[in-house]
């Protein structure tokens, strides 16, 4: 959470003073790109021996946690995330009295003037994401299924006691941990190559800035309220 702060605040001095920088915008959006895949690669490594922890993380508020897909947030929703930004942005722009970006998809612009031609590209990458998300959805779906055919409803059946430890549930919850780990990866990849492809070939220096400001700031939000309405349950 420290560095997602720091990553933000880099992000908002960045709109504010360097908006016409856009070699020093590039940079940014990289650097945040590789926080992100520093995060991942920690977390793909700590998966090998924990991974359920990260599907329902204790370090996140209840809030947080209905929000999560694969240890995470869908890869589809910075697609949505963007389409929303630009409507928002667009709808301000014509009440302001501006007009929309051209179509050459040029290193400045706001989320509001999006070109036809991005706007292609973004429609190409939603799709291309949505059915990455179907097969790993139907994956989860079959794991968690499976435990009606496992070893474990047997040993369950057959125990003398609930909870009776044996060998067999060892090495079971330890093939299911793996499974979930790769499962885990695999999410975390395409949520990264999703990032990528929007904010290095899709995005403009300046529009990425925006969009990764808009992200964090809405996770960090979530996470700030999620805490509040803990407190108010009485779960802190």
């Amino acid at each position: 959470m420290a560095q997602q702060h720091r990553d933000l605040d880099e992000l908002l001095q960045a709109v504010s003073t360097d908006s016409g920088d856009a070699e020093k915008l590039k940079s940014l959006a990289g650097k945040n790109i590789q926080h992100f895949r520093d995060y991942l690669e920690a977390r793909s490594q700590l998966a090998q021996h924990d991974a359920p922890s990260f599907f329902c993380p204790s370090w996140c508020t209840s809030f947080e946690n209905s929000f999560l897909w694969i240890g995470g947030c869908r890869p589809t929703l910075a697609i949505r995330l963007v389409y929303s930004i630009s409507g928002s942005d667009l709808e301000a722009q014509l009440a302001g009295g501006g007009r929309q970006g051209d179509d050459n998809g040029g290193g400045g612009g706001n989320l509001g003037e999006i070109s036809a031609s991005q706007l292609k590209s973004i429609n190409e990458l939603h799709m291309k994401t949505v059915r990455m998300e179907e097969k790993l959805s139907s994956r989860m779906a079959s794991m968690q299924e499976d435990i009606a055919d496992d070893p474990l409803a047997l040993i369950a059946k057959r125990s003398g006691r609930v909870g009776e430890e044996s060998e067999s549930v060892e090495r079971v919850m330890k093939g299911h941990t793996l499974s979930l780990a790769r499962v885990l990866t695999e999410a975390d990849e395409l949520r990264l190559a999703t990032l990528r492809e929007l904010v290095e070939d899709i995005l403009t220096p300046l529009q990425a800035v925006e969009f990764l400001m808009t992200m964090k700031k809405l996770h960090l939000s979530i996470h700030e309220w999620g805490k509040r309405r803990d407190s108010v349950l009485g779960k802190v």
